[in-house]
């Protein structure tokens, strides 16, 4: 171990969901605790991912309503000043980043702001951005690895968040792009496509696949699709962008080609890049501690958040998939009290993942396809939102409540939901999953009229044969 300028119990390097979250709870364990960041407190996700495109759809989300409720007899033009809408959104985000960086000093945190890279097994080389500062080391007795993912470049397609940019760049606009090329018709790429379509956008979605949302079921892709479509977005699947360049007009041409190698070109004012994210392990110095990522980038860890290294974890986007900031959260806590000497581990029935597109996804555990697979005789149960009555008071006629159960012992194992606050909605039946729930649990609990949640308790019903709404 090279002696450290500072030593530390437990180093967390990178402020994210992951990390802050490893840091609050090593430091109320009694450990002392030191967080490294680069960049800002509460990482990708709160300052250029979750929460900003959140914030931007719910904004985009008003206006879009209020110019589509006719026929609730209201007649609205809103304007949209992009500018004071990109101020609300980055006040929200500033005030929760403070609120990161709150909680981690009243907890005892030592903050520490820079990059940091392993020199040996028991110390880390910090490098602060800016001139005058020299780099100081950190000895440490843990370790926990937190320094999340960053988007996909496309090759040929680098970010240069004028023309080419990624959802980092796109959320950061303060103007509405007259025409707007998106790449990739993933969870991100369809979150952002819906985002400016409804603030008067022209957008194209290009995608090399054959539909949008690769890995979710048809029927609920078609349905995100479908809605999109409605907005005015454009799709154009089986293609791969290829190249672009800039216009005399200011404007750009991308030029896809497909199986066949045909080309064709699109003419933007500019091309969101949104084909997903890597693990960001470059910056570690991994090969001076002899960890090796996976062809992927992920480290490998156990259900304690241990890599192959004593006293060196790895949690969140760097431990691999879900590439999720709630599973980041648990296995941050998992790490801190392991660390502490804790018998903790992670043990969890499945995990919730939501796509906040228009309408809504929630998913947990199995499809009734990976039920069988896994060797467990599915049943179904399925609720309409077109037959729920708070749903059409929302105007929301498109849509369901899935819930797959094992048919001998009604077990819950999976659900999936497409229809407005799905995000919240899954809730009830991770919760279910993780308890050992059965069907006649949800259907025998009785839920509050007129609400969602119906669809809920009518799903569980249709399960079991015993539905009253659908047929």
């Amino acid at each position: 171990m090279v002696d450290g300028d500072e030593t530390t119990e437990v180093l967390v390097i990178g402020g994210g969901p992951g990390g802050y979250v490893a840091a609050i709870r090593a430091a109320r364990l009694g450990l002392d605790t030191t967080l490294v960041e680069r960049d800002a407190y509460g990482g990708t996700c709160l300052n250029h991912g979750c929460i900003p495109s959140k914030a931007l759809i719910s904004a985009s989300d008003v206006a879009h309503d209020a110019r589509a409720a006719e026929e609730m007899g209201v007649f609205a033009d809103p304007a949209v000043d992009m500018t004071a809408m990109a101020e609300w959104k980055d006040g929200v985000v500033t005030r929760l980043t403070r609120g990161v960086e709150s909680l981690c000093k009243s907890a005892g945190v030592t903050l520490v702001e820079g990059t940091a890279e392993f020199v040996d097994e028991g110390t880390v080389r910090v490098a602060h951005g800016g001139e005058g500062r020299d780099p100081e080391t950190i000895a440490f007795e843990h370790a926990i690895v937190a320094t999340g993912s960053r988007p996909i470049e496309v090759p040929g397609f680098a970010f240069d968040g004028e023309r080419i940019l990624s959802s980092r760049e796109a959320l950061a606009l303060e103007t509405v792009p007259d025409e707007l090329l998106v790449v990739g018709a993933g969870y991100i790429g369809m979150e952002l496509s819906t985002v400016f379509a409804k603030l008067g956008a022209e957008v194209t979605v290009v995608e090399m696949l054959e539909d949008v949302l690769p890995g979710y079921e048809d029927d609920i892709s078609a349905i995100v699709r479908e809605r999109a479509e409605a907005l005015g977005v454009d799709f154009a699947f089986g293609e791969a962008a290829s190249d672009w360049e800039s216009l005399d007009d200011g404007r750009i041409r991308v030029a896809t080609t497909d199986e066949d190698d045909a080309v064709t070109e699109y003419h933007a004012d500019r091309c969101l890049v949104a084909v997903g994210r890597e693990p960001v392990t470059d910056t570690l110095g991994l090969e001076n501690v002899g960890l090796d990522p996976d062809e992927n980038g992920f480290l490998a860890t156990d259900e304690r958040a241990r890599t192959e290294l004593d006293g060196v974890f790895a949690v969140g986007d760097v431990a691999g998939e879900p590439m999720l900031a709630h599973k980041a959260m648990a296995e941050g806590e998992v790490a801190a009290e392991v660390a502490a000497g804790e018998p903790a581990a992670l043990d969890h029935q499945a995990i919730p993942a939501a796509v906040f597109t228009d309408p809504e996804i929630g998913t947990v555990g199995l499809t009734e396809a990976e039920a069988s697979e896994a060797g467990f005789d599915p049943v179904v149960g399925r609720m309409p939102l077109r037959a729920n009555g708070r749903a059409l008071t929302l105007d929301e006629r498109e849509g369901f409540v899935r819930i797959v159960a094992d048919a001998d012992t009604e077990f819950l194992l999976g659900a999936q939901i497409v229809g407005p606050e799905a995000s919240e909605l899954v809730a009830e039946l991770s919760l279910g999953i993780e308890l050992g729930a059965r069907l006649e649990d949800i259907a025998g609990t009785v839920h509050t009229h007129p609400t969602l949640s119906e669809a809920v308790h009518e799903a569980a019903r249709d399960a079991r044969g015993e539905a009253i709404h659908t047929r």
